[in-house]
C-alpha cells in the first residue's frame, strides 16, 4: 500500500530538488510505496504566490498534476523575511516559469487536515517555515494521531546556523510556529542544516555524475541552482551545491539514511532577538534537572519528544538522488 506524502513548501531551488524527488519516487522501483497526495506552499525563501507557482511549475516538468494549495503569506507574529538572496528573486535562478495549472481552491491547512482524514498514517515532510503546521495542529490537535511521521528540514542541533549565528533560516523565520509544531505532539524528525554542508553537499564531482543523467530534469536541479551555488560559496567558502530540503526528503524517502537519531526535548527560542529560532536540543537530559525545569516545562511536557538527526549516510543519499533523477 502506497505511503501518502504531503509536503508543505516554501519553494525555492532546493526545495524543487526535493519535490521532483518525492514526485519520481512514486514510480522507482525502490519506493513504488510512495503517493504525494498534495502540497502546501508558505511564505519562505519566496513569497507565497511565487512559491505556490513554482510548485506547480516543478510538479508539471515531472508530469504531475499534484494538487497544490497556498497557505500562510506571512509568519504568525514577525515580519516576513524572504530568501531571495540565496535561491534568486524567483527562487530558481530565473527558471520559474508559469504553470499550465491553477493552484486549488481552498485553505491550505483545511486541505492538509481533510488529507489526514483520507491518508491514515499521512507522512507530512516539512521544507520551509512551520507556519502551516502550527496552523493545522492549532485547528485539530488530533491531526498528530493521524500523521505518522513530520519530517523537518529545519533547525541546527548544537551547532552553527545559516541565517544567524544561533539559528536555520525556516525557524527563524516563524520561530512562534516551530515551537508550537515541535510541542504539538506530532512526530517530529529534525533534520538539521548541518547535513547540507561538507560531505554532504554535493561537490564537483556530484554535479558531474548529475549532469551525466543527461535528462532536463537533471539538467534544471543543476541549472534552477546556479544562485545558490554562488550564495553558499560567498557564505561558507565552500564550491558545492547544498541542498538541505533534497537530503530531507530522502530521509523520509529512506529512514535508513539517517544512521544516528536520538529522541530528545527540544525549546525554540522566541524571546532573544540575539538567539531567536534556536533549536535548542538537550542532548544530554539535563532539562529535566532542578534549576532546568521552569525554563523547559514546555518542552519537557510535550507529548513526544523530537527525533534528532546526528549523523547521515552521505554516500546513500546522493546515490537515491542520483536513481530518482534517472528513473
Amino acid at each position: 500500500m502506497a505511503r501518502p506524502f504531503w509536503i508543505d513548501t516554501d519553494m525555492g531551488s532546493d526545495d524543487a530538488v526535493a519535490l521532483i524527488m518525492a514526485l519520481r519516487a512514486q514510480g522507482a522501483d525502490t519506493l513504488r510505496d510512495v503517493e504525494v497526495v498534495g502540497v502546501s506552499a508558505v511564505a519562505g525563501n519566496v513569497p507565497l504566490e511565487q512559491a505556490a507557482a513554482n510548485a506547480r511549475f516543478v510538479a508539471e516538468l515531472c508530469g504531475s498534476t499534484v494538487p497544490v494549495y497556498r497557505g500562510a503569506a506571512a509568519p504568525i507574529a514577525r515580519e516576513y523575511a524572504d530568501g531571495t538572496w540565496f535561491h534568486g528573486p524567483d527562487g530558481l535562478s530565473g527558471l520559474a516559469g508559469t504553470p499550465k495549472q491553477p493552484p486549488e481552491d481552498g485553505d491550505a491547512v483545511d486541505a492538509l487536515l481533510a488529507a489526514s482524514h483520507a491518508h491514515p498514517g499521512l507522512v507530512l515532510v516539512t521544507l520551509g517555515p512551520l507556519t502551516n503546521i502550527a496552523a493545522a495542529v492549532e485547528r485539530d490537535p488530533s491531526v498528530c494521531d493521524r500523521v505518522s511521521r513530520t519530517v523537518v528540514m529545519g533547525g541546527a542541533a548544537c551547532t552553527c546556523g545559516n541565517v544567524t549565528p544561533a539559528a536555520e533560516y525556516n525557524i527563524w523565520v516563524d520561530p512562534e510556529a516551530a515551537r508550537i509544531a515541535f510541542h504539538s505532539g506530532l512526530a517530529v524528525e529534525m533534520v538539521g542544516w548541518e547535513f547540507c554542508q561538507g560531505e554532504y553537499a554535493l561537490n564537483d564531482g556530484d554535479m558531474a555524475n548529475v549532469a551525466r543523467i543527461g535528462s532536463s530534469l537533471a539538467r534544471f536541479v543543476l541549472d534552477c541552482n546556479r544562485t545558490a551555488i554562488a550564495a553558499y560559496r560567498s557564505q561558507t567558502g565552500e564550491e558545492a551545491l547544498s541542498l538541505p530540503d533534497a537530503v530531507t526528503m530522502a530521509v523520509a524517502l529512506d529512514p535508513a539514511i539517517a544512521t544516528r537519531t536520538g529522541l530528545h526535548a527540544v525549546e525554540i527560542e522566541t524571546e532573544s532577538e540575539l538567539t531567536r529560532g534556536m533549536t535548542v536540543v538537550d542532548r544530554l537530559g539535563v532539562a529535566a534537572n532542578r534549576h532546568n525545569r521552569d525554563t523547559w516545562s514546555q518542552a519537557l511536557a510535550a507529548p513526544r519528544r523530537t527525533l534528532v538527526t546526528w549523523d547521515l549516510d552521505a554516500a546513500r543519499w546522493k546515490q537515491l538522488l542520483y536513481e530518482l533523477l534517472r528513473a
